[in-house]
């Protein structure tokens, strides 16, 4: 019993370490060398632009009105291969004549008088580029306007932010709204609250407000503005101005549009953006130097306050989100490996055609075809939530059909155990949680529910319609269980949104989304939906009948205090009687075709389950400043899943019959550093229920879970209550089934986990077990050579590799008077290498 780790079981790491060899970190390849720095560059064309992309004839001239105007330049150097540069921060800025505006070494231009002027940029090489400019009204004195021009302020200085002032209970007496979604009350904290003492009219810069900021003052944020900016200097103004608000006629921000809106560009590569604010009555504005900037992956690129993206040395695409008051709008860059892809598989579908097409974009050529061996194994894994058998191990590789690998997919799909995998998956999210003794009946009974809705593949918009709309009692429908975790309407329309739309919504029921577009007029219009769903008590303890109740759906902004109507993300309200079920009319809507996020969600959450990435991370998060990495793969698949009926099963066989996935895992001198192109498949270690699974085919031992049938699988398990009974499900992460998002499972790795795999007191039982795989192997008549090839079957679906069969041999010979023990030792080093842990 490897209890401790004894002497001859500290002999036993030169054997671990020699099978670990078929693991996955031994096995791989090199990775890509950084590429060659580019050779000297010939520009063919300069330009000077500010409100177009590069190439743009529409703007010929910049106008600037008033004193307060800026704009920022950009500078885009075509060069003569035809790519595109951003040269804003690598040139000198002249003005003729002088006395007109200024341009800093960053490009951006303030107005020192009325007057006509030409702007010139100039690279090293001597290329230039002119911009003609006129700036006008510039003695003129316009009123500050507190929504449109203060309140960014706090935006981007964090006062406002979560953390500071825009907290519930705000900061040391001072509270801002969070992220300056309300500036009517800004206004009153700020000028009425506490006897006005924050601001000095007669002395703008001695205000409160002032000192604090700019550090002259004890201020626990810390210093956030510099007296010599030009934020500082327009609040001076604001408060000289004595402090207006704006008038309700004064135009608001309609939308945000940013330049360049996307742009391909080299590793290590910088882009300016330029962000427009478009305003209500028509009018332009530049705020580039007042929006908030964020890198979907900041393992790709970073952002400097003034608008600047620097890359790092990643492939791939990026998105940058811009923000300025409640607006959104996006740039993204696509940075490509640049190697070159001279052939590409044949495509077999199009998730090959569309994925294919991205990897010669960017240059990066994929791995090559997974062996028949890993292919099995990985999508037993995937699909059935269990290792192969030898026996179908075997008959798999010597099947020559040029289809084996769509039949074999196929018969997983048929079996119970891809029921029982998927209902696994289905219950977690669900929250099929037992939360009292009284609900063991209808944790049972919904997971039986789910169960056998995958196993007779009901079509998706079915599935959700009947937990979405379900009504009754749990032992007539089982799908009423979902109520019971989701008590309110305020989880009810969360889940419904991020469980089945892909969008998160919990912020804006407080404010306005900071990430999205959506309001707290969309909150409580989808809320609406919920607004009827009636409980009573049920004919057994602990369970409810949920009923609709007989009235007009409506739920109540609690910001407005006005009533709303149901409506889905983005549509009208409805108009519904009081007999007609809300819920119907959200499912319908759901499963329209033409609904944007109902069909991108789920195909996006098995895109996930199949490859460890999701096209748009997380997967539950799907919004226009979060893109795919891959948008046109992500609508096909959406389109292929509302064509077949919301076929689950047909989807699978659509991602696990393509090309991409069965791309070998090892990577080649070139896409090493690929995380999100699908040039190769992404390892992912075992989930915890698979994995103990697997350790149980492995010693051929049995799992003991209070009230089920002895033999019942991991993956089987109902509800979230095994858990406290088995440590090894809770160390590899089995998830509480608190929560509908798939973040609550953690696939992390830990040294709790090594340890327990190598040296836990259940482990050596199994290992150990008279009934066991060692203890059989050690009794039979087979040779040792025989008995080896089935351990490695079991494990790798695969044959031992010749140093592997010599090293087991030549480790049973030495212990040959010790033929259990040499046996337990193996099995126990194989279940501990990577190519058991994970699924490659």
């Amino acid at each position: 019993m490897r209890m401790t780790l004894s002497k001859y079981q500290c002999s036993l790491w030169t054997a671990t370490a020699v099978l670990a060899l078929a693991g996955l970190g031994v096995r791989q390849s090199r990775g890509a060398e950084e590429p060659a720095p580019n050779a000297q560059v010939k520009i063919s064309n300069l330009q000077i632009h500010f409100a177009s992309d590069a190439g743009s004839e529409a703007v010929q001239k910049l106008q600037l009105r008033g004193s307060d105007a800026r704009q920022q330049l950009l500078v885009t150097a075509t060069l003569d291969a035809g790519a595109l540069r951003d040269y804003t921060h690598q040139v000198t800025y002249s003005v003729a004549p002088e006395g007109v505006v200024r341009v800093d070494k960053n490009g951006v231009v303030s107005p020192s008088g009325d007057g006509a002027a030409t702007i010139t940029a100039r690279t090293s090489d001597g290329t230039t580029a002119a911009l003609p400019i006129t700036v006008e009204d510039f003695a003129s004195v316009t009123p500050v306007n507190f929504p449109n021009q203060i309140v960014p302020i706090f935006t981007k200085a964090g006062c406002n932010a979560g953390g500071c002032h825009g907290k519930a209970s705000g900061q040391n007496g001072f509270k801002l709204s969070l992220l300056g979604f309300e500036p009517t009350e800004d206004y009153e904290h700020l000028v009425k609250e506490a006897r006005g003492r924050r601001l000095f009219p007669s002395a703008p810069e001695n205000s409160l407000l002032l000192l604090k900021a700019v550090g002259a003052l004890p201020h626990g944020g810390g210093k956030r503005l510099e007296p010599d900016s030009n934020d500082y200097s327009l609040l001076v103004r604001w408060i000289k101005q004595g402090m207006p608000y704006g008038k309700p006629t004064d135009p608001t921000v309609a939308r945000i549009e940013v330049f360049p809106k996307e742009r391909t560009m080299p590793f290590g590569g910088e882009q300016q953006i330029v962000v427009l604010a478009h305003y209500t009555d028509g009018t332009k504005e530049d705020v580039t130097r007042s929006a908030l900037y964020e890198p979907n992956d900041k393992e790709m690129a970073r952002t400097e306050e003034s608008g600047k993206v620097q890359l790092f040395n990643q492939p791939g695409d990026v998105a940058v989100m811009v923000r300025y008051q409640a607006k959104v709008a996006v740039f993204r860059a696509t940075i490509p490996l640049g190697a070159a892809v001279a052939s590409l598989p044949a495509p077999r579908n199009f998730v090959d055609e569309w994925v294919f097409k991205k990897l010669k974009t960017i240059g990066m050529p994929p791995s090559e075809n997974c062996d028949d061996a890993t292919f099995l194994r990985r999508a037993s894994i995937d699909i059935a939530g269990r290792l192969p058998t030898p026996d179908e191990a075997r008959r798999f590789l010597e099947d020559k059909g040029a289809d084996k690998r769509d039949r074999w997919i196929d018969a997983l799909l048929d079996t119970s155990d891809y029921a029982d995998y998927f209902a696994n998956k289905w219950s977690a999210l669900l929250r099929n949680k037992r939360g009292a003794p009284t609900h063991v009946r209808g944790t049972y009974a919904f997971h039986a529910w789910i169960r056998d809705s995958l196993l007779s593949n009901k079509p998706y918009d079915q599935f959700v319609r009947e937990v979405v709309a379900a009504s009754g009692e749990i032992g007539e429908n089982p799908a009423v269980a979902w109520y019971r975790q989701v008590k309110d309407m305020t989880v009810q329309l969360e889940d419904t949104a991020q469980l089945f739309l892909g969008t998160r919504l919990q912020c804006a029921q407080c404010h306005h989304h900071p990430f999205e577009r959506w309001s707290q007029q969309d909150y409580y219009s989808f809320a609406a939906f919920f607004s009827q769903v009636g409980r009573k008590a049920g004919t057994r303890p602990g369970e409810e009948i949920i009923y609709h109740k007989r009235g007009k759906p409506a739920a109540t902004n609690k910001k407005t205090k006005q009533s709303v109507q149901p409506a889905g993300l983005g549509t009208s309200p409805l108009e519904m009687t009081p007999d007609e079920d809300p819920r119907q009319a959200l499912a319908d809507w759901m499963a329209s075709k033409d609904n944007p996020y109902f069909a991108r969600s789920l195909v996006n959450r098995y895109w996930k389950h199949f490859f460890g990435r999701a096209l748009v991370e997380p997967e539950d998060d799907i919004r226009e400043t979060n893109p795919a990495t891959n948008p046109e793969l992500l609508d096909a698949l959406a389109k292929h899943f509302v064509g077949s009926g919301f076929d689950l099963k047909n989807l699978v066989r659509a991602i696990c019959g393509a090309k991409v996935y069965q791309l070998s895992s090892v990577p080649n001198e070139h896409n090493k550093v690929d995380k999100q192109n699908f040039s190769r498949y992404y390892p992912k270690r075992l989930t915890a229920e698979v994995l103990l699974d697997a350790v149980n085919q492995m010693t051929q031992s049995e799992n003991r879970f209070d009230g089920l049938p002895v033999g019942t699988r991991a993956i089987q398990l109902p509800d979230n209550s095994f858990n406290a009974s088995s440590y090894f499900l809770t160390v590899f992460g089995r998830p509480e089934m608190s929560s509908s998002c798939e973040c609550e499972r953690s696939q992390d790795a830990s040294l709790a986990q090594s340890l327990h795999l190598l040296n836990a007191k259940d482990i050596q039982e199994k290992l150990a077990n008279d009934k066991g795989r060692a203890a059989l192997l050690a009794g039979n008549k087979q040779p040792d050579e025989a008995n080896i090839r089935e351990l490695y079957y079991w494990s790798y679906a695969r044959e031992p590799e010749d140093k592997e069969l010599k090293l087991a041999k030549g480790y049973l010979e030495k212990k040959s008077e010790k033929r259990r023990e040499a046996y337990e030792d193996i099995i126990w080093a194989l279940i501990n290498t990577k190519e058991f842990l994970f699924n490659h």
